[in-house]
């Protein structure tokens, strides 16, 4: 399974296959008619406590790893994991998200995850 990640602020580039957005809040200043996606899946975005807690902060990032992929491997969110994976068929998956740092996202977990489906 061919998994990419993109932040929503970047133009899609050629085919992106089945794009979606993992994001729990809508990204800021982005309207809701200019994103181009096909799902918008927040119950896979890590909860608000979780993201609260994590802040974004590097410092946190391992126990963060951690702690949302136990989220991921609740019963409920393998489901929405695997619906996505159908869905896509023999599509790449982009992985839409909104946060600043490229190399401490959820994204980057969220990926690793599907490709393992």
């Amino acid at each position: 399974m061919k998994v990419d990640i993109r932040r929503v602020y970047d133009a899609p580039e050629g085919d992106e296959g089945l794009r979606v957005l993992v994001d729990r809040l809508w990204p800021r200043g982005v309207r809701k008619d200019e994103l181009q996606y096909d799902l918008w899946e927040k119950d896979i975005a890590p909860t608000p406590a979780l993201r609260k807690w994590f802040g974004h902060s590097p410092e946190r990032w391992e126990e963060f790893h951690d702690k949302y992929r136990k989220e991921l491997a609740q019963p409920q969110v393998q489901q929405r994991l695997k619906a996505i994976v159908k869905e896509a068929g023999k599509r790449k998956i982009t992985l839409l998200y909104g946060a600043r740092d490229p190399d401490h996202n959820h994204a980057l977990i969220l990926a690793q995850t599907l490709r393992k489906l």
